[in-house]
């Protein structure tokens, strides 16, 4: 009887620790770096960070309340932008999930795509425009 209680207890206290150090990294802050494509090929450069805390949970938001499409797209030409979610402490290690951004030809959307995951979706023109103007600072349909 006191080995049953001695596991439960150990088991507690193990339980407590993980969940703890789960949430610990899950309300970690994070923020999103974006990359620009350079010229037409496959090349990109750091283009922002975006440390804002608003800015970043209003993406977040976004992305979150996508109804992605599962699907491998061929685009016809590399991602406008790119990017991905790290966290502010650079103690933290994690693979970052790579978000790729292009412009529509009419320049009132965009396409998301997940590589890694094969996940697709063109977002609604508002969340196209809200999306772009944090990401990249400018109005979408302002783009060539």
């Amino acid at each position: 009887m006191k080995k049953i209680k001695y596991f439960i207890s150990l088991f507690g206290i193990v339980s407590i620790f993980l969940v703890g150090c789960s949430n610990v990294i899950e309300n970690e802050e994070r923020y999103i770096q974006v990359q620009h494509r350079i010229g037409d090929e496959n090349k990109y450069a750091n283009f922002k960070e975006i440390t804002n805390n608003e800015q970043v949970q209003k993406v977040k938001d976004i992305l979150n309340e996508i109804n992605w499409e599962h699907a491998k797209v061929n685009m016809t030409h590399p991602p406008d932008y790119r990017f991905i979610f790290p966290y502010k402490n650079p103690k933290i290690e994690s693979k970052a999930v790579t978000y790729e951004l292009w412009i529509t030809p009419n320049n009132d959307k965009v396409e998301l795509v997940i590589d890694a995951e094969s996940n697709y979706i063109q977002l609604d023109t508002r969340n196209s425009a809200e999306l772009f103007e944090i990401l990249v600072g400018e109005e979408l349909s302002n783009q060539k």
